[in-house]
């Protein structure tokens, strides 16, 4: 049998990663179902306190997810979830995940992602492909190529 997956990642801001990673990979926001959220607080299984309100959406403020437009309405879609924690990153990934440019000029989507936070780290090469080391707005390492 195989099993689905999303990838969890750790984040100070869960809303602005998502967002910066939804831009990042072309992947869209997952949309909020505010009247659930509302009733979850009716109904006493949360309190206002664990939402807040986003682009003038209410929403979970501990996590956001992101995937693929054309997957959002499907149970098998692939999720990335970016969840609320409160320490900050304090060493390199034990994951990264590699970003596939699919013949996109790799310097120029190298400044696009600089001017959007992202911070170069270092350049690498094997025989002859070579990538990309980058850090996230929040410091988490990743790959284009």
């Amino acid at each position: 049998m195989a099993y689905r997956i999303q990838m969890v990642v750790d984040a100070h801001d869960p809303h602005a990663q998502a967002e910066w990673w939804a831009e990042t990979l072309g992947w869209a926001l997952e949309p909020s179902n505010e009247d659930f959220i509302r009733r979850m607080i009716a109904e006493g299984y949360a309190t206002e306190d664990e939402t807040t309100t986003r682009n003038g959406v209410l929403v979970w403020a501990s996590a956001q997810a992101i995937a693929p437009e054309d997957e959002l309405d499907s149970r098998d879609r692939r999720r990335i979830l970016f969840q609320a924690v409160p320490e900050g990153k304090t060493s390199k990934n034990r994951v990264h995940w590699d970003v596939r440019l699919d013949g996109d000029d790799k310097d120029a989507v190298r400044a696009k992602l600089e001017a959007r936070g992202a911070t170069f780290l270092w350049e690498a090469a094997e025989g002859r492909h070579s990538w990309y080391t980058m850090a996230d707005p929040e410091g988490n390492e990743f790959c284009i190529s």
